[in-house]
């Protein structure tokens, strides 16, 4: 089951459950929809596999299924600036 984690690891803009937002890889590896095309042009950075859109979880599965509350950020420059946006 996928983690649905709640943030962008570049910029750690809040990413619900339900955002069409979400991009994800293989890994989990979860990008906003614009730090994945702007800054990494559709390639996760962390283990190079293909960024897609992350699949929503229907609500009344939330409940027994949460998605995660642990935030994840990357290292790096690329990064760093677009939080400090």
């Amino acid at each position: 089951m996928l983690e649905l984690r709640p943030n962008c690891e570049c910029c750690d803009r809040d990413l619900p459950p339900a955002s069409r937002d979400a991009m994800i890889c293989t890994f989990e590896c979860t990008f906003c929809a614009d730090c994945a095309g702007e800054v990494f042009g559709g390639i996760c950075p962390n283990c190079g596999g293909e960024l897609v859109r992350r699949p929503i979880r229907p609500a009344a599965k939330l409940a027994n299924n949460p998605a995660s509350t642990e935030r994840v950020l990357r290292e790096g420059a690329d990064c760093a600036d677009r939080r400090a946006a």
